[in-house]
């Protein structure tokens, strides 16, 4: 990824993942578990559904230490097959 987050940020801080997926009981379990990995801690989403039900919106602030580790994280969160967009 060819991103500039290390120009905007001064690290460490916390950053706020927005992640849309599928409303599914395993969205939230499978994005807590690959931040967990990632960036350790004990994370509470913020989850809103959509007007319809079909869709979550989850909020996760996470601390993250460098350009590489934000990418990291949503590089990997991109892989779930659940997840729809990721901002």
């Amino acid at each position: 990824m060819n991103t500039k987050f290390d120009e905007l940020l001064d690290f460490p801080c916390s950053l706020s993942f927005k992640v849309m997926g599928v409303a599914h009981p395993e969205l939230v379990p499978e994005v807590i578990n690959v931040i967990q990995q990632i960036a350790p801690g004990d994370y509470s989403p913020t989850v809103k559904p959509s007007s319809k039900g079909n869709y979550h919106s989850l909020a996760v602030p996470v601390i993250v230490n460098s350009k590489e580790h934000i990418e990291e994280i949503y590089s990997e969160l991109n892989k779930l097959e659940l997840v729809r967009f990721i901002l």
